[in-house]
């Protein structure tokens, strides 16, 4: 779909390179300008320049090293810029302009360039120049509060926070090269960490602002009467029950209790929400008493909302999977087989099931630049 629009992507980390990820999914020509010698920090792992952390945002793009303060490098740089349709950075406010990559100078050259600027708290502000990475930005904008356990403090899960700065990062240059179409000027298109995770967690500002509510850990799971439960063989399964009187009545056949429904902590919706841990307590005990396949089974034929806890290896072994091919595999150079998941979007009934490997630092150098340092 967006064949034939260059990106010069200059992120770091992962909010730039998943902003690039994104657009490369889709079709774009997604060139990452990275530092000669180490290139993108994210790269460095036990003396290897080809980790995971950034294999994961940097599929199907192409590599070259060029150093924006050298003049030679900066002359090539800007041939690149006057031919390109997007731009890509997310250097901390101040560090563009040191770089000879700011807004400014960077659209005077090309005024139909889209310059995506992320930050971390924005570029303007008394909290402009603070320090953000991920566990900053979903503390501060309430996030991280609803899935931190009170009982057992702990940061948990992936770097949410950046993934989705990347993804609205994405969305904005979008509606960006839409407005393009209609006026033939580029845009400048900024977003931060602290914005895109404030606007993520919409549901919990709704509740102060409509209820004068604050949500907390258990709020959602209550309400939409989610659980996890042990199963008798260690394995973990989850439920989300919803509103339908149906899914709890089956449930109650599938557990083996057909009148558990007559019991007070389960009588309708307001009582099981009210009483959210005995009915955990209740189906705790119940869920233990035989393993993950056993529960899979009986539930799958109450058509009961449920999926094990699954990991990658379950994942891509399950029949769903193979079925939508969400797996896409390429062969790389130096790391062997690079396996990854596709992109989720299907446009007339077909979805891309092709990838690129992540590049090597300066992999193109020769191709794009005509050496091949």
């Amino acid at each position: 779909m967006l064949e034939g629009l260059v990106v010069l992507d200059m992120g770091t980390f992962i909010t730039g390179p998943a902003c690039g990820m994104l657009l490369a999914d889709l079709g774009a020509d997604v060139i990452k300008v990275e530092r000669p010698g180490t290139g993108d920090p994210f790269r460095e792992y036990q003396g290897s320049l080809y980790a995971a952390h950034y294999q994961t945002y940097n599929r199907n793009k192409r590599s070259i090293t060029l150093d924006t303060r050298d003049p030679d490098d900066l002359v090539a740089f800007d041939k690149l810029v006057a031919g390109a349709d997007i731009f890509i950075q997310n250097f901390r406010p101040g560090v563009a302009e040191k770089l000879n990559v700011g807004a400014e100078r960077l659209r005077a050259l090309n005024p139909r360039l889209v310059y995506c600027s992320i930050s971390g708290f924005g570029t303007s502000g008394p909290e402009r120049d603070r320090p953000a990475f991920d566990t900053v930005a979903q503390a501060a904008s309430g996030f991280l509060r609803l899935l931190v356990n009170p009982a057992a403090p702990r940061v948990v899960g992936p770097a949410i926070a950046d993934a989705v700065t990347g993804f609205y990062g994405a969305l904005g240059i979008l509606a960006a090269l839409q407005e393009r179409n209609r006026s033939g000027q580029g845009h400048l298109v900024e977003t931060s960490m602290f914005e895109a995770m404030c606007h993520f967690n919409l549901d919990d500002f709704t509740h102060y602002f409509s209820a004068d509510l604050l949500m907390n850990p258990f709020s959602r799971p209550s309400v939409s009467q989610s659980y996890v439960f042990e199963c008798q063989d260690g394995l973990w399964i989850a439920l989300h029950m919803s509103s339908p009187t149906k899914f709890w009545e089956n449930l109650a056949v599938a557990v083996g209790e057909p009148r558990m429904m007559e019991r007070t902590e389960f009588r309708d919706r307001n009582a099981r929400i009210a009483n959210y841990d005995k009915v955990v307590d209740h189906l705790a005990v119940r869920f233990r008493e035989a393993p993950l396949a056993y529960w899979e089974e009986r539930l799958r034929v109450g058509e009961v909302p449920h999926s094990r806890l699954a990991s990658p290896p379950d994942i891509i072994a399950s029949d769903q999977a193979r079925h939508l091919g969400i797996e896409v595999a390429a062969e790389h150079p130096e790391g062997g087989k690079f396996r990854t998941i596709r992109s989720p979007l299907s446009f007339d009934g077909k979805a891309r099931t092709t990838v690129k490997a992540p590049p090597l630092l300066g992999a193109d150098n020769r191709a794009i630049l005509g050496r091949g340092d």
